[in-house]
């Protein structure tokens, strides 16, 4: 029973043109020969998925082959069957000298993978594929990048911090800077994959994901905040305790304060090498939860205000 392609590449037969590039591209960087050194199978397993995707990555030969006028291995089916390769067969071992495709071209890597790994293996796009071993000229590549999710908490965030992950068996120490905000991206530069004939290693990018603090929020530099007050401390002012990022401080809130009102703790933002933010804080003003007839009774003694001009 001849091989189906789909099942070669592990995509539906509806898959798109954009599934089946990407399912290639992805098996053929694990199959390839450079990477797997002596590795019979994987060569074997290479060229399998090549053939594949040079037919299925071809509207007309795709066509072709669900209609089963060609095989698998791009051979017509019908009238002309068995005439020795044809416009679509690959006439006898496709990787003898280059890797030729359909009519008898040249299979051009770079039209899957532009300026990638394949350009580090010998001729890449250029003239062919030129066999396992690569060409003798190889120009150096830059390893793969390795990207990486970290969690943080908030102060961590605004205050700086300092982390050890394990990335690929290694500790690394990564430098969170103050101010850092969710969904923000570090680059570790020459920690990622090791680079191809003698190029630079890769990066490894930190995707950063701060997590919501219970009482504070940012806006730039500023550290923002609601503060809680009585009645009493609105109406009579007073002393009380704040927390900032850096600890707590003792803030005088003025007699007669309103919900909605800010002040403003200079200094106790963010803080940068180029400056520092302030902490703003919000009144709000917190009615008693329990029944108080000495304070109705004083609040019915008020005389009514007009403080609504609508």
């Amino acid at each position: 029973m001849s091989k189906d392609l789909y099942n070669v590449l592990g995509v539906s037969k509806g898959a798109t043109e954009a599934e089946i590039k990407s399912a290639y591209r992805k098996l053929a960087r694990k199959y390839h020969p450079d990477l797997n050194k002596d590795d019979k199978a994987a060569a074997e397993k290479f060229k399998e998925i090549s053939c594949a995707y040079d037919i299925l990555g071809d509207k007309d030969k795709r066509k072709k082959y669900d209609n089963n006028e060609i095989d698998c291995d791009g051979k017509p089916t019908g009238f002309g069957a068995g005439m020795g390769g044809g416009s679509y067969g690959y006439g006898g071992n496709p990787f003898q000298g280059g890797f030729t495709g359909a009519q008898g071209a040249n299979f051009d890597f770079s039209s899957i993978f532009g300026d990638d790994i394949f350009s580090a293996f010998g001729g890449g796009a250029q003239g062919g594929f030129q066999g396992f071993s690569g060409a003798s000229s190889r120009r150096p590549r830059k390893g793969e990048d390795i990207a990486y999710t970290m969690k943080i908490d908030f102060l961590s965030a605004a205050r700086g911090d300092e982390k050890t992950v394990n990335i690929n068996g290694k500790n690394i120490n990564v430098k969170i800077p103050a101010g850092t905000s969710d969904g923000q991206t570090l680059r570790l530069k020459g920690l990622g994959h090791s680079g191809f004939s003698g190029g630079s290693a890769g990066d490894v990018l930190i995707t950063l994901n701060v997590e919501k603090h219970p009482w504070f929020t940012t806006d730039g530099k500023n550290i923002l905040i609601e503060l809680p007050i009585t009645v009493k401390e609105a109406i009579l002012g007073g002393k009380v305790t704040v927390p900032t990022i850096t600890g707590k401080v003792a803030v005088t809130i003025p007699p007669y304060a309103s919900s909605g009102e800010k002040l403003r703790l200079k200094g106790k933002g963010i803080k940068t090498k180029s400056a520092a933010g302030d902490e703003i804080v919000t009144l709000k003003i917190v009615s008693p939860k329990t029944h108080s007839a000495e304070l109705e009774k004083a609040l019915q003694a008020m005389p009514d205000e007009q403080i609504r001009n609508y």
